[in-house]
C-alpha cells in the first residue's frame, strides 16, 4: 500500500509539551500514537536522492547531499519519539556499480558526516553501529566509522546502525561462513544459530521498514531480520522526508494486525 504524504518538511506543528514528554511526543499522542507501543527498531530504506536533485535540475550528488541533512534530522526526531533502534540503508553492496564520481562523492560524503555528526551525537547519548562489509571501504572511511563505534560504545539513547557496503544476502553469507569455520555439523545448524551470527544479532528484529520514494521493492536490506515486520512505503523522496511523515508510518504500523503467520480472530 503506498501512503502519500504532504511533502512539506515542517507540516509537523508545534505543541506545548505535556508534563514528562517532548514537543514531538505530544504531536504524536495528538494524532493518535499509542506510545507505549511504539515500533521498538525501524528500518529506512532512503530511496530518491538522485530523483529529487533531478526533479530540480541539480547534480545527483547534491541530492545525497540533502539526503544527509534529511537524515540528521529524522535520528533526533525517532530518538524524541523514543524509538530504540534506527537502522538506516546508506550504501548497499550493489552501488559499486554506480558511475565513478558518485561514488567517490558518496564515500566522501558518508565519512564527512561521520566525523562531523560524531560530537553531536555523542552529545545525544546515540550509540552508532555498523552493519555490511566495512573492510572494504576507503581506509578513510572505516577509520571514522570505527571511531563512531568506540566513542559511543556506552551510550545509552537510540542504536543508530548505517548499513554500508551492505546487503542481506551477503549478510547471510557471512553468517553461514562463520558457522562453518566454527566447526558446528550441518546437523546442528538452525534459524537460531543463523540469527546467532548475523552482523548485530544483539539487535531486535525490525518491527517497521520505511521505505521512501514510492519503490516497492525489499532491495537486499535486511532479508533475514525483516520476515516478518511490517512495510510501509511512502512516495516523498529521502530529501523530503520529515517528522510527518515518520509519525504516519508508526501510526500506520499501530493500526495494523501483526500475525506472525498465526491466525488471529
Amino acid at each position: 500500500m503506498r501512503n502519500p504524504i504532504p511533502q512539506n518538511r515542517n507540516t509537523v506543528i508545534p505543541s506545548e509539551p505535556q508534563k514528562g514528554l517532548n514537543s514531538l511526543q505530544t504531536q504524536a499522542i495528538s494524532r493518535g500514537i499509542d506510545l507505549q507501543t511504539l515500533p521498538r527498531h525501524v528500518a529506512i530504506i532512503m530511496d530518491g536522492n538522485g530523483r529529487w536533485a533531478k526533479k530540480k535540475g541539480l547534480a545527483r550528488l547534491l541530492g545525497h547531499r540533502e539526503g544527509y541533512r534529511t537524515l540528521r534530522s529524522v535520528l533526533l526526531n525517532a530518538s524524541e519519539l523514543g524509538i530504540e533502534y534506527l537502522t538506516v540503508y546508506a550504501f548497499s553492496a550493489e552501488n559499486w556499480r554506480r558511475p565513478e564520481d558518485e561514488v567517490a562523492g558518496l564515500m566522501k560524503l558518508i565519512e564527512t558526516a561521520a566525523r562531523d555528526e560524531l560530537r553531536a551525537m555523542h552529545q545525544n547519548n546515540v550509540r552508532i553501529h555498523v552493519a555490511g562489509r566495512i573492510d572494504e571501504v576507503p581506509e578513510g572511511l572505516r577509520k571514522a566509522l570505527v571511531h563512531g563505534i568506540e566513542t559511543t560504545k556506552d551510550n545509552t539513547g537510540i542504536t543508530f546502525t548505517l548499513a554500508i557496503n551492505y546487503g542481506g544476502r551477503a549478510e547471510i553469507v557471512d553468517a553461514v561462513k562463520k558457522i562453518v569455520d566454527s566447526g558446528i555439523p550441518s546437523s546442528e545448524v538452525t534459524e537460531e544459530l543463523i540469527a546467532e551470527n548475523l552482523y548485530n544479532a544483539e539487535h531486535p528484529e525490525p518491527d517497521l521498514m520505511v521505505r521512501t520514494a514510492g519503490e516497492m521493492r525489499w532491495s537486499n536490506f535486511l532479508i533475514w531480520q525483516s520476515a516478518y515486520c511490517e512495510l510501509y512505503v511512502t512516495e516523498v523522496p529521502w530529501p523530503d522526508f520529515s517528522a510527518d511523515v515518520l509519525l504516519q508510518a508508526v501510526l500506520t504500523f499501530q493500526q495494523r494486525t501483526r500475525k506472525f503467520g498465526a491466525v488471529v480472530e
